[in-house]
């Protein structure tokens, strides 16, 4: 059976350190879902759709990755993928608290499915969305903590 783990976030936008966690994590899956959850509640920096695009241009070369959008709940969507497992990433104690309650949450309802945590390594350890899209919003340089992508102008924003 194919190993599959989805790896579920805003990715709002996606980082270096969402990238160091999916390479990270090949070789322990023979695919990984970058897999962007839709919140109609939530107010969003970037559309989905570049969102998309930049990380299918960071995974370009990798046939294991795809990359999609999802609504509802993270565990139906697991369901209808085949993945047994949910990939996170883990930056401090309070990451580990509230992930784990997630994933206690997402174990009572679906029994098979497992939650696979990986710590950041240190130097990403403070980068988080959040701080970025504010980097961004002042006029500053983020490209130190994006992924590379072939347009320098991606992430700047016509505001």
């Amino acid at each position: 059976m194919e190993r599959i783990a989805i790896f579920p976030g805003s990715f709002d936008p996606f980082t270096v350190g969402h990238e160091s966690i999916v390479t990270r994590a090949l070789p322990l899956f023979d695919k990984i879902i970058i897999s962007i959850g839709y919140n109609s509640e939530k107010k969003q920096f970037f559309p989905i759709e570049k969102r998309i695009q930049w990380i299918k241009e960071a995974f370009h070369n990798n046939p294991k990755i795809e990359v999609e959008s999802f609504s509802g709940l993270t565990v139906n969507y697991c369901q209808a993928k085949n993945a047994k497992f949910i990939l996170r990433g883990l930056r401090t104690a309070a990451d580990f608290e509230y992930e784990r309650a997630i994933a206690q949450i997402n174990k009572k309802m679906v029994y098979e499915l497992e939650s696979i945590f990986l710590l950041t390594t240190p130097e990403h350890t403070p980068i988080t969305s959040t701080i970025v899209r504010d980097i961004i919003r002042h006029g500053g340089d983020v490209a130190q903590f994006l992924p590379k992508v072939d347009d320098p102008e991606a992430y700047k924003l016509n505001l």
